[in-house]
């Protein structure tokens, strides 16, 4: 096997864009590393991710002990574990023997890792000082590393969730007008269906070119659905910005977990100042999830504006449906309550069992027959009277 070029290797496994941390600190030893590993077929993603748990747990076992020395050897070996999770996903693109697998154990070795290092640190040094405040930290970086990945992955579900509605609401819309389309041209005209055009988002085209402006990718691109369109008017000092960091493959997004992890686990071990360095990286990972949080919301505004213009018919959110209104079961019943039933019927139809296991339907209402009536009536009767009857 050849010697592989670096500079080959790193176009190949590095993101285009990181965190801060990863690109400096991490990249340069990660992929000159990745390149001596790949010589050996024994190594696998798979074996690395557990390698990376593995000095994880032993930079645990050096915060635990407490002492000055103790806490160096912990932070090297943490950055050491952090740089075999960044290579094993380096290794899965450079040999494209990456699994499903190896992508969620990687991730649930990440929670470990940070699980046993936040205890580790901060327990030594509740056992050293019995500060309590040690105990209150540790809470806090379990807590705060747990939100910011579960916020990650619900914002990105969200967001997958409204591309694909556009979609298929832009699908829908078009395949009316070029039906339309086809009604109103000639048979000549009218030969073969056209090609379904795909759906263009401004972030596709902007992770392809990160160095292009947002407005610059509109006009060369055409019909582009842009869910960040109020974000960047309130704040257009952002572009300019993103695109500076981007130039070194650094994302605006400063204070990430992965910034945040380092100056735990690496950064206030080596200086001795662990309360502090806690305290003012919660706060800062706090302050860029709140930005986060709020993008988001703009988001869902610029969702919810483009959804009602592509809808083709009127919205009929926050009205409640007739149906469900009290005493309507009461009224009479004609040919048009009988469309109209049939109507919302179709329009809220009752979920399948497939759909919720444990779902009864409410049983039809009773209607009694007059015999039914007159056997209640005798019942309702007091036994005197019933007694009476029967004598007569």
């Amino acid at each position: 096997m050849g010697k592989l070029s670096l500079r080959a290797v790193q176009k190949l496994t590095c993101k285009k864009r990181d965190a801060w941390w990863t690109v400096l600190l991490v990249d340069p030893v990660a992929t000159r590393m990745l390149i001596g590993m790949a010589k050996f077929k024994f190594i696998t993603p798979n074996r690395v991710t557990w390698s990376a748990l593995f000095v994880g747990l032993g930079s645990a076992y050096f915060f635990l002990k407490g002492d000055t020395a103790s806490l160096v050897i912990g932070a090297a070996l943490y950055h050491l574990s952090f740089i075999l999770d960044c290579i094993d996903g380096k290794l899965a693109r450079l040999k494209g023997n990456g699994t499903v697998f190896g992508g969620w154990l990687d991730y649930v070795f990440d929670r470990i890792r940070v699980l046993f290092c936040a205890l580790a640190l901060m327990g030594g040094q509740y056992l050293s000082t019995h500060n309590e405040l040690y105990l209150l930290a540790a809470l806090a970086v379990v807590f705060l590393d747990m939100l910011r990945y579960v916020d990650a992955l619900q914002i990105y579900k969200m967001r997958m969730s409204m591309r694909m509605k556009i979609e298929k609401v832009t699908m829908e819309r078009k395949a009316l007008e070029e039906e339309q389309a086809q009604r109103d041209a000639t048979a000549a005209a009218a030969a073969g269906a056209p090609e379904q055009p795909k759906v263009v988002f401004i972030e596709d085209l902007l992770r392809e070119n990160p160095g292009v402006e947002a407005e610059v990718l509109k006009q060369q691109s055409g019909d582009v659905v842009d869910l960040h369109a109020q974000f960047r008017n309130r704040f257009p000092w952002y572009t300019r910005f993103r695109q500076a960091l981007l130039r070194s493959r650094i994302r605006p997004h400063l204070i990430s977990g992965i910034e945040f992890q380092m100056f735990i686990f690496i950064v206030a071990p080596l200086i001795g100042q662990i309360l502090w360095t806690t305290a003012i990286s919660a706060a800062a990972l706090g302050l860029f999830e709140l930005v986060i949080m709020y993008k988001f919301w703009l988001s869902t505004r610029d969702f919810t504006r483009l959804m009602e213009k592509l809808a083709t018919e009127p919205s009929n959110a926050g009205v409640i449906a007739e149906h469900l209104h009290r005493g309507r079961h009461r009224r009479g019943g004609d040919a048009g309550d009988d469309d109209q039933r049939d109507a919302l019927a179709q329009q809220f139809p009752l979920p399948e069992r497939d759909d919720d296991l444990g779902f009864q339907p409410y049983p039809e209402p009773y209607t009694p027959h007059a015999s039914d009536i007159e056997t209640q009536q005798l019942r309702a009767l007091p036994y005197w009277a019933e007694s009476e009857g029967s004598v007569r």
